[in-house]
């Protein structure tokens, strides 16, 4: 079996100022890097290990990764790749055991919020309504004003999982995601086939590895949340 592990960045400045966040780039709090920090050690407790990760660009979840493989003691080399620029000609490097290659790409971005970015939820709730604001942020296919629905960030994020990050689990690589609640809600949709009814219930703490372990045909064959 391989092991596919997803986890939500950290907590950001704009989670704990309770501000909309999207594709804006803010780092952790000393809280989110203490979830980081905890995230890695539970990981080498259960004596996980990776043969590949994959992350977004932006730098709270780049961060959260950091802190994540420094606390599960890794003694490979993390090498950043950046999916967005670069020609793919230097693969074949990535055969130099001493190295642990991690893609970035904006598929694995958090949702974009378009207009609600940066605004405070709760005034964003004084001044749209409680209820919208709840159906834009947990809706499966409704859009906040000029920014993504989860079904948008799916149709992103799922695609990249499937081009990308399936091939390698086949290959028998056991993988790392570190992205968003979002992206990672989208993705676990796929992986789980949680219907368009159930998605807007699903959550996803920062900072807590969920670890699946998949057989030959890639179906799950158990979930484990680690805390």
């Amino acid at each position: 079996m391989v092991k596919l592990v997803l986890i939500r960045h950290g907590e950001s400045v704009w989670n704990k100022l309770n501000e909309f966040t999207g594709w804006v780039d803010v780092p952790l709090t000393s809280k989110g890097i203490k979830e980081s920090k905890r995230a890695g050690s539970l990981l080498l407790k259960n004596k996980l290990h990776f043969d590949i990760v994959f992350t977004s660009e932006l730098i709270r979840a780049e961060e959260t990764l950091i802190y994540v493989l420094d606390s599960m003691k890794i003694t490979q080399i993390p090498v950043f790749y950046s999916e967005n620029k670069k020609d793919f000609k230097w693969e074949k490097h990535l055969e130099n055991k001493n190295e642990l290659p991690i893609y970035k790409h904006d598929d694995l971005n958090e949702r974009y919020y378009g207009d609600l970015q940066g605004m405070d939820k709760d005034y964003a709730r004084k001044r749209f309504g409680v209820e919208q604001v709840q159906i834009w942020r947990r809706s499966y296919n409704v859009k906040p004003p000029h920014g993504e629905s989860l079904k948008d960030t799916m149709d992103r994020a799922v695609p990249y999982f499937k081009n990308k990050i399936l091939k390698k689990l086949k290959n028998g690589k056991n993988v790392l995601i570190v992205a968003h609640g979002n992206s990672l809600r989208g993705i676990t949709k796929h992986l789980e086939n949680i219907s368009n009814k159930d998605i807007p219930n699903y959550e996803i703490a920062t900072g807590v590895p969920t670890v699946y372990d998949l057989d030959k045909n890639l179906k799950i064959k158990s979930k484990r949340i680690l805390k």
